[in-house]
């Protein structure tokens, strides 16, 4: 039987495989190869994780939407020079032939407007 991260590592090869993307593994002991993902993972756990206490699981969804939101439209960086990440995207986006509001093939919702259904069971 497979729990918890075996079972999600297992659904991502399959989905690697089907797709035929290469997967590469980070060398153990080696976060430095993925810093920006370890970078962002620190900030998110030292600035919001840690600092809360869920007592829902919607209640850690708002909050870290809050946080993501404060984090990617509201803080300067100073990677940026200063400009917030979602500055930076809009000015890069700009000047290129690319649809401003992401690349997805259609566009996705605004955060307000996604809503999270807590499973439970059928009535």
């Amino acid at each position: 039987m497979c729990y918890g991260t075996e079972m999600t590592s297992r659904a991502i090869l399959e989905w690697t495989n089907r797709t035929g993307l290469e997967w590469h593994y980070i060398a153990p002991g080696k976060p430095q190869q993925n810093g920006f993902v370890e970078s962002f993972n620190g900030k998110l756990r030292d600035e919001c994780s840690n600092e809360e206490v869920f007592a829902t699981l919607a209640e850690a969804r708002v909050v870290i939407e809050r946080w993501r939101h404060d984090y990617n439209h509201i803080r300067p960086h100073s990677a940026h020079g200063g400009l917030t990440p979602e500055a930076v995207r809009l000015h890069h986006a700009a000047g290129r032939l690319r649809n401003l509001e992401g690349s997805a093939d259609r566009p996705l919702p605004p955060a307000s407007e996604i809503s999270y259904q807590i499973p439970g069971l059928s009535q």
